[in-house]
């Protein structure tokens, strides 16, 4: 059953049809994700200038931010986001062995340390934030990472949480 309809672009307001379009240029297409968060547009909004403002801009490379934002949702059970930034992955050129490699072994993948550090400490606050330890902080520092590099990955991961959430207790389908 579905639970939810997507909005239809064409049929949104003049506010949305705009969002729309921004991120049309952005992907090629209008994913389901943002067609359900139409129906509250100012969510939509917040969003929509979330993921611009974090998966778009930055320090850390838009590989390392989908990675974290595969490895998370991939944690949270999440098909759709699982499915939609592998996809993003393969956008950006990463080929399907070394999208294994981060799903499994991602010391075999192609990350400076610092990435990897910054990768396992955002997954890791996924799971169990209450569990960082000061060791965690201290060694993701010594990979020279600095705060705002770290703020960064967790602000990946906090959004992909977020969505993984909605996704779920809404079933959208990937689209």
């Amino acid at each position: 059953m579905k639970r939810i309809d997507t909005v239809a672009p064409g049929t949104a307001s003049p506010e949305v049809e705009e969002i729309f379009q921004d991120i049309k240029k952005v992907f090629g297409m209008i994913p389901n994700l943002f067609k359900t968060y139409a129906h509250h547009p100012p969510l939509l909004q917040a969003n929509w200038h979330k993921v611009k403002r974090v998966m778009m801009e930055g320090a850390l490379s838009r590989k390392t931010k989908e990675a974290i934002a595969l490895l998370v949702s991939k944690d949270n059970g999440c098909k759709y986001c699982v499915t939609a930034h592998s996809g993003a992955l393969k956008a950006i050129g990463v080929n399907e062995e070394e999208i294994g490699h981060i799903e499994t072994d991602l010391d075999q993948a192609d990350f400076t340390d610092k990435e990897r550090a910054l990768i396992r400490f955002a997954r890791k606050a996924n799971r169990d934030a209450n569990g960082l330890s000061d060791e965690e902080f201290l060694a993701v520092r010594e990979t020279g990472a600095g705060e705002a590099e770290i703020i960064e990955a967790l602000g990946v991961m906090e959004i992909f949480t977020a969505f993984n959430k909605f996704l779920d207790a809404l079933d959208v389908e990937l689209g």
